[in-house]
């Protein structure tokens, strides 16, 4: 998803035709036809230093993902935190670990289970 914001993750993702509010109603509608043990879902962002690494971002992340898990019974989420890759790109840049490390915390701290690749 790379951002929860509908204006960030366009400037990310300028081919998306839907907002996140879209998507989101789409994977819940999805979630809810799938037997319980079936209801797994992943979302992954790729953090890039000082465009989405932010705590407001991880905020806006854990908000969208709760609105899933609280939507959708026996819902298991995980998030993927994937960090940029430092290859010379003139704007985006690899995050700091400690950056990456307070984005993963915000949304442990609200109940989101997140793993950092």
């Amino acid at each position: 998803v790379h951002a929860a914001n509908d204006e960030l993750r366009k400037k990310l993702v300028p081919t998306t035709k839907y907002t996140m509010h879209e998507l989101r109603k789409g994977l819940i509608d999805t979630l809810l036809y799938k037997p319980k043990r079936l209801r797994a879902i992943m979302l992954e962002v790729a953090l890039i230093k000082d465009i989405n690494v932010h705590p407001e971002a991880a905020e806006e992340l854990a908000e969208f993902a709760k609105v899933i898990i609280d939507s959708v019974p026996g819902a298991k989420l995980v998030v993927n935190l994937i960090p940029f890759n430092d290859i010379g790109h003139p704007t985006y840049r690899k995050p700091s670990d400690e950056d990456v490390k307070v984005f993963q915390n915000i949304l442990w701290e609200r109940g989101i289970f997140t793993h950092i690749r």
